[in-house]
C-alpha cells in the first residue's frame, strides 16, 4: 500500500483520519489561502484543498496524500478562522439566529499516477438565538479561535445549535471521512 500523507497541520483533521486506522503521516503545507477575486466558496475550498495536497505531493513520491479545506458562510460573507477572542464573538453575534453553510473541500492525489480527485461537502447549521452573554460564555469555556464560524461542533458548540442538516457530520470538523472513504478506495486503499 502507498504511504499515506495527510496534507494539514490540524490536529482536529489528524484525529478523524486516525478513527480510519490507518497509517499516514502528516506535512504542513505552506500555501497562500486568499480567495481569488470572484470566486465562489466551493471553487474556493476545492482549490485551496488541492493546492495543499500538491505542495506535499511535489517533494514526495508513491504517496496518496489527502488536503482539506473549510470555510463557513453567512449572508454570502465567508468567515474564516476568527483567531482572536474580539473576531470570534463578532463572528458568532453575526450567526445568531442563522443558518450557515460550511464548504469543505476535499482532494486526494495519487503520486504514483498523478491521479487527483477533487470534491466538496456541505453541511448546514442553525444557529439559535445567542445573546451577548451566552457568546462569552461559550468562548470562556471553548476559545474556537483557530475554527472557521467560532465554532467547534464536536464540543461544547453544539449548545449554540438549533439544527443541523448534511451528508456527513465529520465534514463540519473539517474532514468529510464519508466522501474520503470512497476517495482513498478508489486511489486503491482497502480501508475495511
Amino acid at each position: 500500500m502507498s504511504r499515506i500523507i495527510l496534507a494539514s497541520s490540524s490536529p482536529y483533521r489528524k484525529e478523524l483520519l486516525g478513527r480510519l486506522h490507518l497509517e499516514f503521516d502528516t506535512a504542513s503545507p505552506d500555501i497562500d489561502e486568499s480567495p481569488l477575486a470572484n470566486e465562489t466558496p466551493s471553487q474556493l475550498v476545492q482549490r485551496l484543498a488541492t493546492n495543499k495536497a500538491n505542495a506535499i505531493a511535489e517533494k514526495v513520491m508513491n504517496c496518496i496524500i489527502i488536503g482539506s479545506d473549510q470555510v463557513a458562510v453567512c449572508d454570502d460573507i465567508i468567515l474564516g478562522k476568527p483567531g482572536n477572542y474580539e473576531n470570534a464573538v463578532k463572528q458568532l453575534q453575526s450567526l445568531s439566529g442563522k443558518r450557515v453553510c460550511f464548504h469543505t473541500g476535499l482532494s486526494v492525489i495519487s503520486t504514483s499516477d498523478a491521479h487527483i480527485q477533487t470534491d466538496e461537502v456541505k453541511f448546514f447549521v442553525e444557529f439559535r438565538t445567542l445573546s451577548d452573554s451566552m457568546i462569552k460564555n461559550y468562548l470562556t469555556k471553548e476559545p474556537a479561535f483557530n475554527c472557521a464560524g467560532s465554532f467547534k461542533s464536536e464540543s461544547l458548540g453544539i449548545a449554540l445549535t438549533s439544527r443541523m442538516l448534511g451528508p456527513d457530520p465529520t465534514s463540519l470538523i473539517g474532514l468529510p471521512l464519508i466522501r474520503l472513504t470512497e476517495m482513498l478506495e478508489e486511489a486503491g486503499v482497502e480501508i475495511v
